[in-house]
């Protein structure tokens, strides 16, 4: 998903909320975790695991950036899950605020900070394989990242809000699984980052056999469950509802030059 096509889903109003909406919050991972608190509890194991396989991806980034090359990145990146799930990190939640991506990056610098002081380290967690990441497809995509200059906490946040949008495009396919749906889905999930405007409602339409109509109708309801999603997946990583808006204006300024 490129950053510039994030125009359209910005310029929302993040602000809007449902009661719905609010009530994800009584399930999260992320409330999970912070539920925890001090202590320890299956939900809590099972809910961090997930966060943190599913934005694994963004802690690479930072780390190889300042990292000569991808071993080290990959040693690093993998002995920090394996002392991030081992240890207790829980008990220094409340100075994040309860937002999963600040809390982690914080854990990552702590934990580097400690590593580089060190002459020597375990290699890729001491043997531990806490979590199974793709390496060869995390620096194939580094690596095809524009040249950039930003600060690593910048390019942090940048492929932390590509991997959020890229988690809710495979939600939205999941749900449009069906053979109908699927062409549908394919056809016009390129409209999704776009101002209405820019769409060829007619292309499409002829495309798929539809009428112009029935596309607009088609394109708006994707579009809205879109940004029900979106909002939904930031929640995971937030413990409280209020601060979904201002994560959302935080993630999109990342791709702002």
């Amino acid at each position: 998903m490129k950053s510039g096509e994030t125009n359209e889903l910005s310029s929302e109003n993040p602000t809007s909320s449902t009661g719905a909406e609010r009530d994800v919050f009584a399930t999260t991972h992320w409330t999970a975790v912070i539920a925890a608190g001090r202590g320890s509890s299956a939900e809590a194991e099972v809910a961090l695991e997930e966060l943190c396989h599913a934005y694994w991806f963004p802690l690479y980034v930072y780390v190889r950036r300042q990292t000569p090359t991808r071993e080290d990145a990959e040693d690093l990146t993998q002995a920090f899950f394996a002392r991030f799930l081992e240890k207790n990190y829980l008990e220094k939640l409340s100075v994040q605020k309860g937002k999963f991506r600040a809390f982690l990056l914080a854990a990552l610098k702590h934990f580097l900070a400690n590593e580089w002081d060190r002459a020597s380290r375990q290699k890729r967690g001491g043997g531990v394989a806490p979590l199974s990441l793709d390496w060869q497809d995390a620096d194939a995509r580094y690596q095809i990242e524009p040249v950039d200059n930003s600060s690593p906490d910048k390019l942090y946040d940048r492929a932390w809000a590509v991997t959020l949008l890229e988690q809710v495009l495979r939600r939205l396919r999941d749900e449009n699984a069906t053979e109908d749906q699927t062409r549908v889905f394919e056809q016009l999930k390129g409209f999704l980052m776009v101002g209405t405007s820019a769409i060829p409602y007619g292309e499409a339409a002829a495309r798929l056999h539809l009428s112009e109509g029935a596309v607009r109708v088609a394109v708006h309801r994707l579009r809205r469950r879109y940004r029900e999603l979106l909002r939904e997946e930031i929640s995971q990583t937030l413990s409280d509802a209020t601060q979904i808006a201002e994560e959302m204006r935080t993630l999109f300024s990342a791709f702002a030059n």
